[in-house]
């Protein structure tokens, strides 16, 4: 793997656990498409788009969805009304309205069930046709929060590769999106995140 990045790997343990230490972040830039990944507030960060973990209902619910409503303000759930809701995979755009991002990209997770009734292709598909609502309205910057592997109970390890290989696939074609950020809620989601994109 080409680039750089700002991480040590230290193995320790009868087992060789791999330990993972960033200092801020962990950043790798693969062709023109730069990758980072964060812990903090996806609500906070000033970007083109920040992506919704959202339900097909597309009006707010729990976690991180139902953060970004709250700091979007009421203009965001009329906005998703007129929607019609979305089905698994799919995504949808609307403006940002209080939040510093410019738009938010609404996608629809799947419930994780056992792994065979096509959880991985429509994972996929969240983080796919969000990238392809980013070209269509031309954005730059898009922030992903860790898709699935709250409430839905998505595996994190297998989400994260998921989301990781699929952006992957993405900065090979031609897009707009010179920036993808992952978003992680906490240090466990942030290690794994880094361990996918290092391997």
């Amino acid at each position: 793997m080409t680039g750089s990045s700002s991480y040590s790997l230290i193995k320790s343990g009868k087992n060789h656990t791999i330990i993972v230490k960033a200092l801020l972040y962990y950043r790798e830039r693969m062709g023109t498409m730069e990758i980072e990944i964060i812990q903090g507030d996806i609500t906070e960060l000033k970007v083109d788009a920040i992506v919704n973990a959202a339900n097909k209902s597309l009006l707010g619910g729990g976690g991180v969805d139902g953060a970004i409503h709250r700091a979007a303000g009421p203009e965001l759930k009329e906005a998703c009304r007129k929607l019609n809701g979305a089905e698994t995979g799919e995504a949808k755009l609307t403006k940002g309205f209080n939040l510093p991002a410019s738009y938010v990209i609404h996608t629809v997770g799947p419930v994780y069930r056992d792994g065979n009734h096509g959880e991985a292709d429509k994972l996929k598909a969240c983080y796919a046709n969000s990238f392809k609502v980013a070209n269509e309205h031309d954005l730059k910057t898009v922030a992903f929060p860790a898709i699935s592997t709250g409430i839905y109970g998505y595996p994190l390890e297998e989400a994260s590769k998921i989301a990781v290989d699929t952006v992957m696939e993405a900065r090979n074609t031609a897009t707009s999106v010179e920036k993808v950020m992952f978003v992680a809620f906490d240090d466990r989601t942030k290690g794994v995140l880094e361990n996918q994109l290092a391997y």
